[in-house]
């Protein structure tokens, strides 16, 4: 038995490597050559900081990177509020009727493929003779990221204790207050995490917002699939690494903060 469990534990540690370089190296090889001085991607010439400094020339790329950034914020912030406002209600009121129907629309977007999103959103801006660009893709966006806030948030109240509220409610708390100071406080965790993957999903999208778009109004996913078709330029692979830099920042910033307040709740709970 001891033979078989080490022999096991060695097998799942080179599954683990396997997995691990498989997802990492190119991200690896990426990040060491947006370093490289030769124009090729494919050549290593040196160590050099050339293409960084072309990107942050590039006042095209960078318009493109903001219009991201701006789009991917604002979506996911609206997402987010709708977001929350639809878990509330399917886990709050399991007897209102069209729940199903309610639910079904809400989570279509999960199984729906993008292609079909876009094009029926298109179909929509057209129809209503909307001009696209900037509103245009964060309302899709919004569409597209609001049920996975939906579905973060729901499976947080769906373990909540729901007899803290009713007790606040026995205080004297009417629903609404009930909900904001107690409810809120305990799912702003899930809330932020729905907000930050509502953000990610806005800013890696290309399907939906290629077909939402507009003139002048191109996110920088766009940008780089438009720039890739004509070749890989090392100014991409410096794009990429400062994205992946900035949210790897994200990722430990947040952390970080989730870690501090455990720690401060572990050290309010005796009291």
């Amino acid at each position: 038995m001891s033979v078989r469990a080490h022999s096991l534990s060695r097998f799942n540690a080179v599954s683990l490597a396997l997995g691990f370089v498989f997802l990492y190296l190119p991200i690896a090889i990426l990040v060491i050559y947006s370093f490289n001085a030769s124009r090729l991607v494919t050549v290593w010439g040196g160590w050099s900081l050339n293409w960084y400094r072309e990107f942050f020339h590039d006042r095209a790329m960078i318009e493109a990177a903001l219009m991201s950034f701006r789009v991917a914020a604002t979506s996911a912030t609206i997402a987010t509020l709708l977001g929350t406002l639809a878990a509330v209600a399917l886990s709050r009121g399991e007897r209102f009727r069209g729940r199903a129907l309610f639910s079904g629309m809400l989570y279509a977007p999960l199984v729906m493929p993008e292609v079909i999103t876009g094009l029926s959103l298109l179909l929509l801006f057209v129809a209503l003779n909307a001009e696209r660009g900037f509103w245009t893709v964060t309302i899709a966006h919004t569409t597209l990221t609001m049920c996975f806030v939906a579905v973060v948030v729901q499976s947080r109240l769906s373990v909540l204790d729901r007899s803290l509220e009713e007790a606040a409610m026995d205080l004297g708390c009417d629903p609404l207050r009930a909900f904001l100071a107690v409810t809120l406080p305990l799912i702003v965790p899930a809330i932020a995490a729905g907000w930050m993957l509502a953000f990610t999903l806005s800013l890696d999208d290309l399907v939906i917002a290629s077909f939402t778009t507009g003139p002048g109004s191109s996110t920088l996913p766009i940008r780089i699939y438009s720039e890739v078709r004509l070749g890989v330029k090392p100014e991409i692979n410096a794009i990429c690494t400062l994205a992946i830099g900035l949210i790897a920042v994200v990722i430990v910033a947040a952390s970080l903060v989730s870690k501090l307040s455990r720690a401060r709740s572990e050290i309010a709970a005796p009291l």
